[in-house]
């Protein structure tokens, strides 16, 4: 379908990765409508300014709110968002759905470790720095022996934190190191059987107002079929499972060259010391109803309890 948009602006998080996720949509879409200008609205959403727990924030929908109010209010006609950070939990805001999902980067996350150490090597006692309760709820299971401590801002400030000295080795996600060009920090790439990824890892979803057709047919073309089977599947599962900002819950779809899909989910107890696992594949079944068959198959070993025990 033609674009009739002549003008998109963009409106994004005011961190240097959140600008260069606008900077790769904005040269793809430059490939497909060349005739199309952009411009970025930059906003700082309370996530970026609240340093402390993001449950006192109300979660993962810091990182949004404000977004969401600048394409509501006719601010800006695009948003660029890192699926992870989209609560699942709740619907998107009235008025707006996701018109496409770019072709998924690396899910993996990774270890930065100035002295080159991996993550089995590290002494007991050191100091990973961060603050997702995914991550450090695995980290006790695998690794007991080692510290977490909390490390919340962009990726850079904490590479910063960490060359300082508030922590002996950082957690953070390939593909945002691979945003922000800083692969050479990467010690050790976790695959997902050591760290199981976040719902949504390495997704960038466009956001637009439900009734600006123009901006949905010129950004609909960026679309990956296969990006969208798996971000569906893992967004159905988090909803039924109704996980909070404080649940560690972890899990990926994977779209086979064959057409075949499946998704592995995992929920933890805080501590690690319970792991509740299911590994589902569609089959016949919908990425909702393959998303709807993990949950429920993680509920039947008691995740629903589990999650509801967690304070929030």
């Amino acid at each position: 379908m033609a674009a009739t948009a002549d003008l998109i602006r963009v409106v994004s998080r005011s961190s240097p990765m959140a600008l260069a996720q606008v900077e790769r949509v904005r040269a793809e879409l430059a490939v497909l409508w060349p005739e199309i200008t952009t411009e970025v609205v930059p906003v700082t959403t309370s996530g970026d300014r609240w340093m402390g727990d993001l449950g006192a924030l109300g979660g993962k929908g810091a990182f949004t709110k404000e977004v969401d109010a600048a394409l509501l209010a006719g601010e800006a006609d695009l948003a660029v968002h890192c699926l992870k950070d989209v609560p699942a939990d709740r619907p998107l805001p009235a008025g707006t759905v996701f018109a496409a999902y770019l072709r998924r980067d690396d899910i993996r996350d990774a270890l930065v470790q100035p002295g080159g150490l991996t993550l089995d090597q590290l002494p007991a006692g050191s100091r990973v720095g961060t603050s997702s309760v995914r991550r450090i709820a695995q980290l006790a299971t695998s690794h007991p022996h080692l510290e977490c401590v909390p490390m919340r801002g962009n990726a850079n400030s904490r590479l910063a934190k960490l060359d300082a000295g508030e922590a002996d080795a950082l957690l953070l996600a390939v593909s945002g190191l691979e945003r922000i060009g800083r692969v050479d920090r990467i010690t050790q790439i976790l695959e997902p059987e050591t760290m199981c990824p976040p719902i949504g890892a390495g997704i960038l979803a466009l956001q637009c107002r439900e009734d600006d057709t123009a901006t949905i047919d010129a950004v609909s073309g960026l679309g990956h079929h296969d990006t969208w089977r798996e971000a569906t599947a893992e967004r159905m599962f988090l909803h039924v499972l109704q996980g909070h900002c404080n649940s560690p819950i972890a899990g990926y779809a994977k779209a086979e060259p064959d057409g075949r899909l499946s998704l592995r989910g995992r929920v933890f107890t805080p501590d690690g010391k319970r792991v509740l696992d299911a590994h589902e594949w569609a089959g016949a079944l919908s990425p909702e109803d393959l998303g709807t068959a993990t949950a429920l198959a993680l509920k039947r070993q008691g995740a629903g309890a589990l999650i509801a025990d967690i304070p929030h």
